[in-house]
């Protein structure tokens, strides 16, 4: 039983992600390395909140310090990474243009959202795949929760935030991006505070009891709700529309048809 918990709960939030990775990225090797570096980054940003958290000894006890200054170091290595992104574009051009490579474009180093799209579901898998290693060892055995008294909500429900937090880093990566390209302040600051929010939202957690779901769902909820909202604007940052979306769907449709 506590091996089945440990697969589903390890396929809720690993399984889209490994996909996205497998269509679109896996096939690329220069995108394989923006995917690497992006993760690198991000646990740049870790290493720096942990010592951060660790020096300033009255705060360790309040978990809110040490969220609110990882999420800020987060994106401040986004910006980084980003910075990093502009100035290797060049040399990225020009090396795609060298290889020959089936899948490897000069114009996929040009188009921007993909190099956007890449580093951002880099940081969220990095992001995702801390958030939930040390749930899922627990959930290995030999025992599972709630026969204690704990809330049998906690492993599902923490599965489906690291599978958020990982395609809002993905949205956010691309919005980001964007946003700074154009000098688009306000989308950068919506970026930084849909992240805080998020974070500041799984505190509520922490207060949920064995028989109650209501504070995980008032979790999961807007949690989702933001993903929908992010992924939505991300989508026409990219330049994606109804009309495209359903080209897409019209074409894959036509294409299995005639097959």
């Amino acid at each position: 039983m506590t091996l089945m918990e440990l697969f589903g709960c390890a396929f809720i939030t690993f399984g889209p992600p490994f996909a996205l990775f497998v269509f679109t990225i896996a096939r690329d090797p220069m995108r394989v390395i923006l995917f690497t570096a992006s993760a690198f980054f991000w646990l740049c940003a870790l290493l720096l909140s942990s010592i951060l958290w660790y020096a300033v000894v009255p705060l360790r006890d309040y978990l809110v310090f040490g969220l609110v200054f990882s999420v800020l170091l987060q994106e401040l290595f986004r910006l980084l990474f980003y910075k990093v992104l502009r100035k290797a574009n060049d040399g990225l051009l020009a090396v795609s243009q060298q290889t020959t490579a089936q899948h490897v474009t000069p114009k996929d180093f040009s188009n921007r959202h993909i190099m956007a799209y890449v580093s951002g579901l880099g940081f969220g898998v990095i992001a995702g795949t801390f958030s939930i290693v040390n749930v899922l060892a627990d959930m290995s055995g030999p025992g599972t929760i709630g026969i204690q008294g704990d809330s049998k909500y906690f492993f599902w429900t923490s599965a489906c935030l690291s599978l958020c937090i990982i395609l809002l880093h993905t949205s956010w990566g691309v919005i980001f991006s964007s946003a700074m390209d154009n000098k688009e302040w306000l989308r950068v600051a919506l970026v930084v505070v849909a992240h805080m929010f998020f974070s500041c939202m799984t505190l509520l957690n922490q207060a949920s009891s064995s028989s109650n779901s209501h504070v995980y769902l008032g979790s999961l909820i807007p949690a989702f709700l933001t993903l929908f909202l992010c992924g939505t604007l991300a989508f026409y940052t990219a330049g994606g529309s109804l009309v495209n979306l359903k080209t897409a769907f019209v074409c894959r449709k036509t294409r299995y048809e005639i097959d």
